[in-house]
């Protein structure tokens, strides 16, 4: 089960990963040979990034409600 679990936080962060990748690639000049224009490149690269970042923080801020991990509660993990 917590292979499973891995695997779907794995997913998105490689999608930001390849996003990061592409954006990087469109900047320098580097056109990948699926893509037709450079800014379509850019673009399909900004969306992986921020798909990705978008579903591990839902992620993680799902995670943190479920157990009533709030920033200004005194017994969280937050505090000193």
């Amino acid at each position: 089960m917590r292979i499973i679990a891995l695997l779907i936080l794995v997913f998105p962060a490689v999608f930001a990963t390849y996003g990061i990748k592409l954006m990087r690639d469109a900047f320098f000049g580097e056109l990948t040979a699926i893509f037709m224009h450079i800014v379509v490149q850019f673009i399909i690269g900004l969306l992986l990034f921020l798909g990705g970042l978008y579903f591990i923080g839902g992620f993680i801020v799902h995670r943190d409600r479920k157990r009533q991990l709030n920033k200004g509660d005194k017994n969280n993990r937050y505090s000193n």
